[in-house]
């Protein structure tokens, strides 16, 4: 470890031509602020001078020595940095400007560097002093890893003043699209004018008693994602093989019925419409994990490894409950509700909305009319706690006792709404292809 610390890794020379460049040219300042933030400075007056020039591009007051010095002497810090001499000799040194990048790159270099070895070393402490189970050592090395490789690990707050802009630029892009749907298309049309559909970092529940289709229903929005979205979506099945699974969606697309598709009895007249709906799905970015019993340390670690290599737009479980907890729980409910929560950071980490398919308890069964309810989620009432959006697939017609007019018609229930109303919306299901579809699209056609 005093290797280590002899040798922690720093480019004066490259630091110094970063700020000398951007006072000699104010306008590198925005290729360099691209590439650094002042805390990959290693000297300390550098990162005062970097910040303190940020403020002044922020203000929109142009970057020289005269506005740079007058703005730190304002902070009392003037004589800390070294001066004015100090900032002028940083403009003496640069052979050009046009090399800023290169030089910005070497900072950032070295700056990971110094972030890693302090990853390591806080890595090393946790393993010779274990106060933790290995899960949870291992799934704080991975994601002190992960942060880095991410490069997020700058100022935790941010002021309104930035998130505001942000704000306004949603809502701008919004008015002039002239649509509804802010987040991710779900392919439903009823469904998306309700949920406008489906947000980053959202954790978004599908429950049914089985029967109902909520497999079926989960794979017809990540097919609608990929396909329509061009989203990249991470599948996580730990009840079907992923073979199965690929057979609901060719039987989805293809309008071939899944019994012939997994006997083989394909008609004469059907091989080009299940050849033109392979096609299609070939070039869908579905990733598929039929790994049984996983943890959520491990769809953690599959999911960051995927987002870094090609990119994440959605994920889906099937389902919650078959899933492992990471270490020693007291109860059953109390390790649902630890994966429930951790499903919840998980959207919030990779920025994407996560479809987790639930089931429900019995007790619907032991109602009359069979319709589910927040309190019927199985094992732990911490799953509503969680979910941002909460939608139970009911059919009245898979009751032989009840007497109905909604042959074939789903109800999705929505019942609970972070971002709006909650409301009932009908589907039309047709079980023998898994698909759902729009119940005007289905009348009119």
């Amino acid at each position: 470890m005093e290797d280590i610390k002899k040798n922690i890794p720093y480019s004066l020379e490259s630091e110094q031509c970063v700020i000398g460049s951007i006072l000699l040219d104010a306008d590198t300042f925005l290729i360099v602020d691209e590439v650094l933030n002042g805390d990959d400075f290693y000297i300390g007056s550098h990162k005062i001078i970097y910040d303190t020039m940020a403020e002044l591009n922020n203000e929109r007051i142009p970057i020289d020595v005269v506005t740079l010095s007058e703005r730190i002497r304002n902070k009392g810090l003037l004589d800390q940095i070294g001066g004015v001499n100090y900032l002028t000799s940083t403009t003496r040194i640069i052979p050009t400007t046009s090399n800023v990048k290169t030089y910005a790159d070497i900072v950032k270099e070295k700056s990971i560097l110094r972030r890693l070895i302090e990853a390591s070393g806080d890595i090393m402490n946790l393993s010779y002093n274990p106060g933790e189970s290995i899960e949870e050592i291992l799934n704080i090395a991975e994601k002190k890893i992960f942060d880095i490789s991410q490069d997020n690990a700058g100022v935790d707050f941010n002021p309104i003043n930035e998130i505001l802009k942000n704000v306004f630029k949603n809502i701008e892009d919004n008015y002039n699209n002239g649509s509804e749907m802010t987040g991710l298309d779900t392919g439903f049309k009823d469904l998306n004018d309700k949920l406008g559909g489906f947000h980053k970092s959202d954790l978004i529940l599908i429950a049914a008693r089985p029967g109902m289709g909520k497999t079926a229903f989960a794979l017809n929005l990540v097919a609608n994602a990929a396909l329509r979205a061009k989203a990249k979506v991470a599948v996580f099945s730990l009840e079907m093989s992923k073979e199965q699974l690929v057979q609901r969606l060719v039987s989805a697309q293809s309008n071939v019925e899944l019994k012939n598709i997994t006997t083989g009895k394909i008609a004469d007249n059907q091989w080009s419409d299940l050849i033109d709906a392979m096609k299609v799905l070939d070039v869908a970015n579905i990733y598929i994990d039929d790994s049984p019993g996983i943890k959520m340390s491990e769809i953690r670690t599959k999911c960051r490894k995927l987002k870094i290599d090609q990119g994440l737009d959605m994920i889906m479980i099937d389902y919650l409950q078959l899933m492992e907890g990471d270490g020693k729980a007291e109860s059953r409910q109390q390790e649902v509700s630890k994966i429930s929560r951790g499903l919840k950071i998980l959207a919030k980490e990779m920025d994407c909305p996560v479809l987790a398919l639930s089931q429900l308890s019995r007790n619907t069964e032991n109602t009359k009319d069979h319709t589910p309810k927040l309190s019927d989620l199985r094992d732990s009432g911490a799953i509503e706690q969680d979910a941002d959006i909460v939608m139970f697939i009911y059919r009245e017609d898979y009751y032989e006792q009840i007497e109905t007019t909604k042959k074939n018609i789903a109800d999705i229930k929505i019942a609970k709404n972070r971002h709006g109303e909650l409301s009932t919306i009908e589907l039309v299901w047709i079980g023998e292809i898994q698909k759902f579809k729009d119940k005007a699209k289905e009348i009119g056609s």
